[in-house]
């Protein structure tokens, strides 16, 4: 054979060696997936919840109107810092002030007339005894007179003198009881035309009273919306013309936060937390969860759930208030802040990357045979249907990395952080896990090649730059 065609023939086998390596190689590379890749591994774990909400003093008072009038004096302005029991505002009180005058000198009348019927009613009592004294003489003369006209010793004229003397005296005694009687009445009279008096001038110096305002408790003046000279009046709460003042307790501050009803079950009394304050940025401060609403409150209304009358799927929020622990002197209500509670922590704990879970269903972690034999097998209908809700079942778990395969895993996790969340069982440390892309973890079946690449991608250039 000439040199030539054994060239060829080498040639041409070298050539077909290449072809089926080459068809190999495209062939294994076909099904491969690019992923980036992380590690199960243990770290300290702490579960946030976060939530936004305002600044507002622990006590706090809205100052109504208690009266209708005129505001003559203003004693204090809003920022100022007052003590319990200190003046803030005086309305117009001339009539209030005539109206306790009156009655006081009405009740000094009764008092007066209560005087003079008590007087009286001692002199009817002791005329009631000299009558009673009388009567009792002359009862004793009248039966002495009864025996000596029976024996004949005195004459017909002084038995009838005696007689008369002794009825004369029933008489006034009967008078005086009468005049007693008379006197007791109208002492009862001045002791409730006394207490009438007494009364008329509670009522009208409590009317005096709510035209001067005093402060409930040491505090500051956050909101003054009246001036001196504007007539207020008796309204409902916050309406205009019926709050003069609010007064809050700056040494005890709050963050009110509403926390998502998703959040509120790990949510206890007793949690740190973390508040910022949008006004005083790069700050944080300490604080301690106080207080949990028991209402919901519905996020677009901002009513509480019982004050509807129907029911609503709209997504609802509960009130959490977080006391600061050492707040700042220059805090105002109402300034913007975030509260970051802590619900748990776990110390060594066995975490992965929170994008490394996933969800699959059952059907997809059985092969194609199985899944078949699997619904042709079960014969009755009911087990058919019970097989069938069984391969709808979701299971969450990750994918980890072994001999170039990503295999998916059940996992049982804990509580969630900022970026790791806490595995209970499924892995163990070290474990190389698929982290992404999102869309890779979204669509990878399980048992498919795959390519690490955990290189960090370029960000594209903006077209047009």
């Amino acid at each position: 054979m000439r040199t030539w065609k054994k060239i060829t023939i080498i040639a041409g086998v070298v050539i077909l060696l290449l072809a089926i390596v080459g068809f190999t190689v495209h062939q294994s590379r076909k099904n491969v997936v690019t992923v980036q890749t992380g590690k199960a591994q243990r770290l300290d774990l702490a579960s946030v919840v976060s939530a936004s909400g305002e600044i507002k003093p622990k006590t706090y008072v809205n100052i109504g109107a208690n009266a209708f009038g005129k505001i003559t004096k203003l004693y204090v302005k809003e920022g100022d810092r007052v003590r319990k029991g200190q003046l803030l505002a005086q309305l117009e009180n001339v009539q209030s002030a005539a109206d306790v005058n009156a009655t006081q000198a009405s009740l000094d009348v009764a008092g007066t007339d209560a005087v003079a019927a008590d007087a009286g009613m001692r002199t009817a009592m002791a005329d009631l005894n000299r009558a009673k004294s009388d009567a009792e003489r002359t009862k004793l003369d009248w039966d002495r007179a009864q025996g000596l006209y029976q024996e004949a010793l005195i004459a017909r004229s002084e038995y009838d003198n005696r007689k008369n003397a002794w009825e004369a005296a029933q008489a006034g005694l009967a008078q005086a009881q009468a005049r007693l009687a008379q006197m007791k009445a109208q002492k009862d009279s001045a002791d409730r035309r006394i207490s009438q008096s007494r009364a008329n001038l509670t009522r009208v110096s409590d009317v005096l009273r709510k035209t001067t305002y005093a402060a409930p408790f040491d505090g500051m003046i956050t909101n003054l919306p009246v001036r001196e000279g504007e007539t207020v009046v008796i309204g409902i709460q916050n309406s205009p013309g019926s709050t003069l003042m609010s007064i809050a307790d700056m040494s005890v501050i709050t963050a009110e936060v509403k926390v998502d009803e998703t959040d509120i079950v790990n949510v206890k009394l007793g949690q740190p937390a973390e508040v910022t304050i949008d006004a005083i940025p790069k700050k944080n401060f300490k604080g301690v969860v106080t207080e949990i609403g028991n209402n919901a409150i519905v996020r677009s209304t901002g009513l509480a759930t019982s004050q509807q009358t129907s029911a609503s799927q709209e997504a609802k929020d509960f009130k959490v208030v977080v006391t600061l622990q050492e707040p700042p002197e220059n805090l105002r209500p109402g300034l913007s802040a975030t509260a970051k509670i802590t619900t748990a922590v776990r110390n060594n704990v066995l975490t992965i990357p929170i994008q490394a879970l996933t969800v699959r269903v059952q059907a997809e972690l059985q092969p194609e045979n199985d899944r078949k034999g699997s619904v042709e097998a079960a014969a009755p209908q009911n087990e058919a249907a019970k097989a069938k809700d069984r391969e709808k079942e979701e299971i969450q778990g990750v994918f980890v990395i072994r001999n170039r395969k990503a295999e998916f895993m059940p996992v049982d996790t804990g509580i969630t952080g900022t970026t790791d969340i806490e595995v209970l069982k499924g892995l163990k440390d070290g474990d190389e896990i698929v982290t992404g892309s999102y869309k890779v973890l979204r669509t990878m079946r399980p048992g498919a090649g795959v390519k690490v690449d955990n290189t960090v991608p370029k960000k594209e250039e903006a077209e047009g730059s």
